[in-house]
Formats: C-alpha cells, sequence, structure tokens
C-alpha cells in the first residue's frame, strides 16, 4: 500500500474540525505568552469518567512542542460558517499566530488562558494527561477542566474528501 493509497483510504472519514489553541509561556515575569492555533480533524472523545477527549499532532509541530512544555490547552469545536478560521490555521508557512488571532473574535480561558473561538458551537479547555507516540504523530489525551456550549444551535464544519464541507 503506498502513502497515496493509505491518504486516499481515510479521505473517506468525514471528521469535525477544532481549533486547538494554547499560550505559550511569557518569556519573562512581566509579559504574556504568544497564543497558538492549529486546525485539528483528528481529535475525539476518550472517556466520560473522568472526562478525557484526544488530539493527533504531527512530531515536531509547533503545537505538538508547545503541549510538550505546557499542559494546558483549549479546543474550539468550529461552526460551519468559521470556515475562514479553519483554513487560516491550517496554512503551511504561514504568518506568525498573534496576526492569525487578530481580527477573530475570542475569549480568554479561565483555566487555560488559552483562546477560546467566538461563536465556536463548543469549547474545551483541558489539561495534558498522556502524551503517546504513535508513527509520525504524537497523540494528546487531555482531561477536559471545562465544557460550555456558546452556540450550540449551528451546524458543524465538517472535513472530507480533502475539503471543508457543510452538512445536509
Amino acid at each position: 500500500m503506498s502513502n497515496d493509497e493509505f491518504r486516499a483510504a481515510l479521505a473517506r472519514l468525514a471528521a469535525g474540525v477544532v481549533l486547538v489553541t494554547a499560550q505559550e509561556p511569557p518569556l519573562d515575569d512581566d509579559g504574556r505568552g504568544e497564543d497558538v492555533g492549529m486546525t485539528a480533524t483528528a481529535f475525539m472523545s476518550v472517556s466520560l469518567e473522568p472526562p478525557l477527549v484526544m488530539v493527533s499532532l504531527r512530531n515536531g509541530s509547533r503545537m505538538d512542542d508547545l503541549l510538550e512544555e505546557q499542559p494546558l490547552w483549549a479546543v474550539s469545536v468550529l461552526a460551519a460558517s468559521q470556515r475562514h478560521i479553519a483554513g487560516r490555521f491550517a496554512m503551511k508557512g504561514r504568518i506568525s499566530d498573534r496576526l492569525l488571532f487578530e481580527d477573530i473574535p475570542y475569549a480568554r480561558g479561565e483555566v487555560a488562558h488559552a483562546p477560546l473561538i467566538g461563536g465556536a458551537l463548543a469549547t474545551l479547555e483541558c489539561r495534558t494527561e498522556q502524551r503517546v507516540v504513535a508513527g509520525d504523530h504524537t497523540l494528546v489525551i487531555g482531561r477536559v477542566l471545562t465544557a460550555e456550549l456558546p452556540s450550540p444551535e449551528g451546524d458543524p464544519l465538517t472535513y472530507f474528501k480533502g475539503r471543508y464541507r457543510h452538512l445536509g
């Protein structure tokens, strides 16, 4: 089996789209660290008791490196109307994350202090419980510390066959 065959087969699995965010530790005692965000489709619920979720991160990515040292992070479940946000944070070779967050409405989480995207269907704040290296990715399992439904009535943003899609 080739990598292309494997990718093509798994592209037939529809997935929800989330934005994973975290705040880098500050460089000095007076400042706040930079906010970092990453679009993910490899995200899932793991356990109800205790409440656990998992996200898969490419080894050596900025988010993987950050969550190796920063145990607190957040997830915003994106609505269909937030496709532009998903695309912005999925770009390779992108501009600094500070500029990516510039015109996006968000609130800072009370626990993780990471951005929670305004208009998201759901938001979670998490603390890393376990990291499992799996091939070229790391599975980060997080305990959910807060869960809110800012816009529970919207339609979800999904990803199928290499494109963002709407249900319906």
